[in-house]
């Protein structure tokens, strides 16, 4: 028996990358999965490729920058599985560049779907997580790092966000809610990208991190994740969880 039996995980951005390899994680533990997205053919690859394994997991349409289609997602799945039980809040639009060249529009759309979204779900998941819920938030080392140069308008929605993390963990300690965040790198598609178009450059990135590797979506950040929605870390609530290979000084 998995040490996440019995339990509902709903999980944005499940359709690919990091939020895929967390579903998987989850799911092998014995979670049944909400795997939420925009794109339904990824949610379904996804709940095929869990099933396959021998999980349980159903998909669920949803954009989390439309509060409505949060409202109605959170009611779809405690519709289906009877309840949540984790929420893993891991979708969000990436605004990157210089603050002279990054668009207010890309800016706007990172604090819709990162914060404003991550506060969206947490609030309607609520009601369904008291007693023993669980909710972890994805952040970034980006604000964190020596050089944030390109990264300062997604580094600000990503502080945003452990700000909400740790109000929340405040907030909702007494309704048996714990609430932590998450700071990974992880070898998504968008990155296996950057670094196949950019090898030098990439190359050299990866030096700057003391295990010498990207985290694998599944391996290394999806059984953090287990560990952070188990008893095993009952204990543990508003931290931020760097899951970088040791990249960043968190001070």
């Amino acid at each position: 028996m998995g040490i996440l039996e019995g339990k509902v995980a709903l999980v944005t951005g499940a359709g690919q990358g990091v939020g895929q390899g967390v579903a998987h994680a989850l799911a092998a533990e014995g979670a049944q999965v909400a795997v939420v997205g925009r794109t339904r053919d990824k949610l379904i690859a996804t709940c095929d490729a869990i099933r396959a394994r021998g999980g349980v997991a159903e998909p669920f349409v949803c954009d989390v920058m439309d509060a409505a289609q949060i409202a109605r997602c959170v009611d779809a799945v405690v519709e289906r599985f009877r309840g949540v039980q984790i929420l893993i809040n891991n979708a969000q639009v990436v605004p990157l560049g210089r603050l002279l060249d990054v668009t207010d529009a890309d800016f706007l759309a990172g604090l819709e779907s990162g914060p404003i979204a991550t506060l969206r779900m947490m609030r309607a998941c609520h009601p369904h997580l008291k007693g023993d819920g669980v909710i972890v938030n994805f952040a970034s080392s980006a604000a964190v790092r020596w050089d944030t140069s390109g990264y300062g308008a997604y580094a600000a929605t990503k502080e945003a966000i452990r700000a909400l993390t740790r109000a929340a963990a405040c907030e909702w300690g007494a309704d048996g809610i714990r609430v932590n965040a998450v700071a990974p790198h992880a070898l998504s598609p968008g990155l296996k990208g950057w670094v196949d178009a950019n090898p030098d450059e990439a190359a050299a990135f990866f030096r700057t991190i003391p295990l010498g590797r990207v985290g694998d979506c599944e391996r290394d950040i999806g059984r953090a994740i287990v560990f952070l929605a188990s008893r095993d870390a009952g204990y543990l609530t508003g931290a931020t969880l760097p899951l970088d290979g040791g990249q960043a000084y968190w001070g």
